[in-house]
């Protein structure tokens, strides 16, 4: 999958990563020109604490909401400023005139709380791959009885 797949779909799973490692998924609209990603959040946004100190990010395409539609890939965030974060915001209007061009910039406008943009490049290497959570196993089995009990086999066959 490349950034030019993912430009396709009208919003993108961003992940971020806590401090711990914890993925930290969120939507956002994306816009591709030449091989580079571009997103915008506001400024005081929990995902621009995140960036600012781990780069590392996974993409997914994903529904509006957030659900992912299909597989992510790894890449890196740069923050940007200046120019490069006009071209940016000029790029996202023209995919989302709307949402981009009107309400996103209106409402970080109300929020005063500035807007930070971000260019995405896909890395290749496998090590910012997301290791799943493994729940812990248990020895003890939650078992029905015919009465409709529940009970723990585990201990009941200690104690007898």
């Amino acid at each position: 999958m490349t950034l030019d797949d993912l430009a396709r779909n009208w919003a993108v799973l961003l992940t971020t990563f806590r401090r711990d490692g914890t993925p930290i998924g969120t939507p956002v609209s994306l816009a591709v020109d030449g091989g580079r990603g571009y997103v915008r959040s506001p400024g005081t946004a929990w995902k621009v604490q995140r960036l600012r100190n781990d780069p590392r990010v996974r993409l997914a395409p994903s529904t509006f909401r957030g659900r992912p539609t299909g597989p992510s890939m790894p890449a890196t965030a740069r923050r940007l400023e200046g120019a490069e974060a006009r071209r940016a915001a000029r790029l996202l209007r023209r995919r989302h005139p709307v949402l981009q061009g009107v309400l996103v910039p209106l409402a970080h406008r109300l929020l005063r709380c500035g807007t930070a943009y971000y260019e995405v490049r896909s890395t290749t290497s496998e090590t910012n791959t997301v290791t799943p959570r493994v729940a812990k196993l248990t020895r003890s089995a939650r078992v029905a009885s015919p009465a409709g009990e529940s009970f723990d086999a585990a201990r009941s066959s200690s104690e007898s």
